[in-house]
């Protein structure tokens, strides 16, 4: 393994960069959007950002362009307050979904592009990351990390309880804005090369993970971002060594630690149950039932 992780770091620099960036700052945001319950809006933008790369190639403009417009443009709309409206998020997170699907397809058909380019538009393919595309991730999803964690606090006061955040002197929308801002740009980013699939991933595997292991904040964060770490190298040394599709190994990875850590927790639940002490009430009726006895044999 160590050995095919220094011919990826040799061969593909950029693809193992730019991965390591996605799935860090993906997996930080990805822990609010479990516990906002929001968590189609990750395979949602991805979708619309590769639209947007469509629409932009199609224009003849920069694909970035294209995915940050078109995604900036989404997050605009879902940051609308849905909770007192006839149609809940998620209904228009599915729509938007199925939209941006179909209409990714057939913008495709007809711009001229071979397979393997659309299957890239499409799909994604991280071993393909170019220095450019490096370099424009950084850009975008460094300074995204940066505002997290500087702004974690509030923005978590947001999600959790808005009554208790507006007492604080803390106002939700406008929070709940900056963060869905935040997830658009890095999202629209990331989909170039990591396409939808791995993008979603990234926002929900290691997140749900980390969920699992600890309700604290501070360390499902850092369980999140330590298990899409590992995802990301694994799979990418995986992929390298049995010439396997990067994007889809990765994803296999990071959802065989998810069972892993589900069956673990389970089977650590199970053992607590069984090995529990008595419950005060159940030794009250011990107790009650073995003076009985005695009494009886005197």
């Amino acid at each position: 393994m160590s050995h095919t992780l220094f011919d990826i770091v040799r061969s593909f620099p950029y693809a193992l960069l730019a991965g390591v960036l996605i799935a860090l700052v993906c997996a930080l945001l990805g822990v609010f959007v479990i516990l906002k319950r929001v968590v189609f809006i990750g395979i949602t933008l991805a979708e619309v950002a590769a639209c947007g790369i469509a629409i932009a190639i199609l224009a003849g403009i920069p694909p970035l362009a294209g995915a940050m417009g078109l995604t900036l443009a989404t997050v605009g709309l879902l940051a609308l307050p849905f909770e007192n409206r006839r149609i809940p998020r998620d209904a228009v997170l599915g729509v938007l979904f199925v939209a941006a699907s179909s209409l990714s397809v057939l913008l495709v058909s007809h711009s001229g592009l071979g397979l393997h380019e659309v299957k890239a538009l499409l799909y994604g393919d991280l071993i393909l990351t170019s220095g450019r595309d490096a370099a424009v991730i950084a850009a975008v999803l460094i300074p995204a990390a940066l505002y997290l964690l500087l702004f974690l606090r509030p923005t978590l006061y947001a999600f959790l309880d808005r009554e208790a955040a507006t007492v604080l002197g803390v106002k939700p929308v406008r929070w709940e804005l900056g963060f869905f801002l935040v997830l658009g740009l890095v999202v629209a980013a990331a989909s170039k090369v990591a396409g939808s699939l791995l993008v979603f991933c990234y926002l929900v595997v290691p997140a749900t993970t980390a969920l699992l292991l600890s309700r604290r904040l501070g360390v499902a964060l850092a369980l999140a971002a330590l298990f899409a770490l590992l995802a990301t190298v694994v799979g990418m040394s995986a992929s390298f060594a049995a010439d396997l599709p990067t994007n889809q190994t990765i994803v296999a990875v990071a959802c065989a630690a998810f069972l892993v850590v589900l069956v673990a927790v389970a089977l650590g639940k199970r053992g607590q149950y069984r090995f529990a002490a008595p419950s005060p009430g159940t030794r009250a009726a011990d107790d009650v039932q073995r003076s009985h006895t005695e009494g009886g044999r005197e």
